[in-house]
């Protein structure tokens, strides 16, 4: 009933190499206080059950929204590359949300949104 990103990024050696062990990758778009940059954050944004007239779905649909944090642009920039990598042999990358500097924490922010299909 979820879309497994942190277990794919956890286990590609790019993201973690950037994020950490354990990855600083953080469910309901929300990271701890005061967390170490780079960090990631996702959502899920929408998504639904391929429904059947016969049946129970076997798969789940998923759109997910992954903000990457950090101190600079550069690094913000690779983190979403790496995350990207990790994840395209899995999901589709469906829109790319562009990037940002947050006026009040100075934190670089890049973000782009997934479509992840999951089998039952």
């Amino acid at each position: 009933m979820f879309a497994p990103i942190n277990a794919v990024c956890a286990a590609d050696p790019g993201v973690v190499a950037l994020l950490g062990s354990p990855i600083r990758l953080y469910p309901f778009g929300d990271a701890p206080d005061k967390v170490a940059k780079p960090y990631a954050v996702w959502q899920t944004i929408g998504g639904d059950p391929e429904n059947y007239l016969a049946g129970r779905p076997d798969i789940d649909g998923f759109t997910l929204q992954v903000d990457v944090y950090a101190d600079t642009g550069s690094s913000a920039r690779a983190v979403a590359e790496a995350v990207r990598d990790a994840i395209e042999l899995k999901a589709y990358i469906i829109r790319w949300g562009g990037d940002s500097r947050d006026p009040a924490t100075k934190n670089y922010r890049y973000s782009f949104d997934v479509s992840w299909f999951v089998p039952r």
